[in-house]
């Protein structure tokens, strides 16, 4: 059973940093995409980045501030958050699309969450 792995998250001032790792733990799966989504109380969970074999993309709120950086070799993502707000007050889940095997379809896989609290 594929498992992602986070690790990071706590709490901040607003204007600090926080930084977030997850790591899956099959090294062999063949991951297409791998990024964050995160989701406060009271809404649903949103895109705030993604990595695919060709490209990054991040949500509108966070561009310019977060920075997702991804090692393939290791089927890890990082994700680093600068110029934190309290609007970025949330719970982040690593998610990854991917299949353990190439005769295998893929399949979407998330982390447990973790808590990101930024106070004003």
């Amino acid at each position: 059973q594929v498992q992602l792995v986070e690790s990071g998250g706590g709490l901040v001032q607003a204007g600090g940093s926080l930084r977030l790792s997850c790591a899956a733990s099959e090294r062999t799966l063949i991951i297409s995409r791998m990024g964050w989504y995160r989701q406060a109380p009271g809404k649903q969970r949103e895109l705030v980045g993604m990595v695919t074999s060709g490209s990054t993309t991040y949500a509108d709120a966070v561009k310019g501030r977060f920075t997702i950086s991804r090692d393939n070799a290791k089927n890890t993502v990082i994700l680093q958050m600068n110029s934190l707000k309290a609007e970025d007050t949330a719970v982040y889940y690593c998610n990854a699309r991917g299949r353990v095997s190439v005769f295998k379809s893929e399949s979407d896989y998330w982390g447990q969450g973790t808590q990101v609290t930024v106070s004003s």
